[in-house]
């Protein structure tokens, strides 16, 4: 019986309007959330009603390291202000080998909210780090 290799990975790939600002190591905030209210059956007291109402989408986080596709990010960013409009994004995990897709999540509506450089501190011997936060209204 064959068996499927379970999905793990280490990059997140990051496509905003088909421009490519490359892998990143950390992706959070990719949920869904369902608001319900509940409400009592009258004369049943042992049921109440699940009632779903409003859906949000947490804001995603990617993080990576400073590489030489932080440049790409900074002409992303730079290109902001003439351009304001809601774009897709797609972010694609992928295996430790950069080359194999494991699973890809469209998103619709996407703006850039944040966007977060390095902290240089000659007292501290850390890796420099860049995040990108994405504010979206679902899942395409």
């Amino acid at each position: 019986m064959a068996t499927t290799d379970p999905g793990t990975s280490v990059h997140f790939r990051l496509q905003i309007d088909g421009i490519d600002l490359g892998p990143f190591n950390t992706c959070t905030g990719l949920s869904v959330q369902v608001e319900v209210e509940q409400r009592t059956e009258g004369g049943n007291n042992d049921f109440v009603w699940q009632l779903p109402s409003r859906i949000t989408y947490p804001r995603v986080t990617l993080s990576r390291p400073l590489t030489p596709d932080s440049t790409k990010v900074m002409r992303f960013l730079a290109s902001l202000p003439q351009k304001t409009n809601r774009g897709t994004a797609q972010i694609t995990a992928l295996r430790p080998n950069l080359a194999q897709t494991i699973v890809q999540w469209s998103l619709r509506d996407v703006v850039v909210v944040s966007w977060t450089g390095p902290t240089f501190d000659p007292s501290r011997s850390e890796v420099a780090t860049e995040s990108i936060e994405l504010a979206h209204h679902g899942f395409l």
